[in-house]
C-alpha cells in the first residue's frame, strides 16, 4: 500500500514538472499572453505595460486557495492593490474535466459568491499562460514591475498551511513585494517556494 502511494505521489510529480516549464528568473521579462475574462473580454499583458500587475494562479476547490478567500485575506489584498492602481489578474489553468475547472458562468458565480476584488479573473483551459509562467500550485503569485520585468514570484505568504489561523502570524509577500517596489525599493524577498495544491493541466 506504501509502494502504490508512493508511486501515486512520484508520477504526480514527474507529471507536473512535464506541464509546466520552469519559471522564468526574477528580473526577466514577463512572459506575454492573451486569454479570455468571465465575460468574454480578451486581456494581454502588454496592455498592461506602465502599470504594476499581480498575477495569481486559481483553484475555487483547493484548500490553500479557500485559507485565503474564506479569511477575506486575498480579497483585502486585492483591493489594496487596486486601491494603488495595480492591476490584479487572476487565472485559472485547470483543463476542463479537472478540479478547478471553471466557464465563465461558474467563475462569475464563485466571484460574486467570494466577493472577490481582482481586476479580471481569466480562463486558461489550454494551460497556455500557466505553462509559460512555470506555475504549478494555487496559489502561485507574480509581481510585475511597469516595466514589464518580474520582480516577485511564488508564494503568497510564510507559512505554507491550509489553517486560516496562520495569515495573522506570517510574512505576506506580495503585500511586502508590492510596497518595496512601489517605493523604488528592490523586493527583499524577490523568489520564494510556492505552496498549494497542483495546478491541473490539460494532458498531453
Amino acid at each position: 500500500m506504501k509502494m502504490k502511494s508512493l508511486l501515486i505521489t512520484l508520477s504526480s510529480l514527474i507529471a507536473a514538472s512535464l506541464f509546466a516549464a520552469d519559471v522564468p528568473p526574477v528580473g526577466s521579462a514577463a512572459p506575454d499572453f492573451s486569454l479570455k475574462d468571465t465575460k468574454g473580454q480578451t486581456h494581454s499583458l502588454g496592455q498592461y505595460k506602465g502599470k504594476y500587475v499581480v498575477l495569481e494562479w486559481f483553484n475555487p476547490e483547493c484548500p490553500f486557495v479557500k485559507k485565503h478567500y474564506g479569511s477575506d485575506n486575498m480579497q483585502k489584498l486585492q483591493k489594496e492593490a487596486a486601491d494603488k492602481g495595480v492591476v490584479w489578474l487572476t487565472i485559472d489553468s485547470s483543463a476542463e474535466g479537472k478540479e478547478g475547472y471553471l466557464d465563465a458562468d461558474a467563475a462569475n458565480k464563485i466571484m460574486t459568491q467570494w466577493k472577490t476584488k481582482q481586476t479580471a479573473l481569466l480562463l486558461d483551459p489550454d494551460g497556455a499562460a500557466g505553462k509559460a509562467y512555470g506555475a504549478k500550485n494555487t496559489p502561485h503569485m507574480v509581481i510585475i514591475n511597469p516595466d514589464g520585468k518580474i520582480v516577485y514570484e511564488g508564494a503568497i505568504d510564510s507559512k505554507a498551511s491550509p489553517n486560516p489561523a496562520d495569515i495573522p502570524n506570517s510574512t505576506n509577500y506580495v503585500k511586502v513585494g508590492l510596497e518595496e517596489a512601489m517605493a523604488g525599493k528592490a523586493v527583499s524577498n524577490p523568489q520564494t517556494k510556492p505552496y498549494g495544491c497542483s495546478v491541473k493541466y490539460k494532458s498531453m
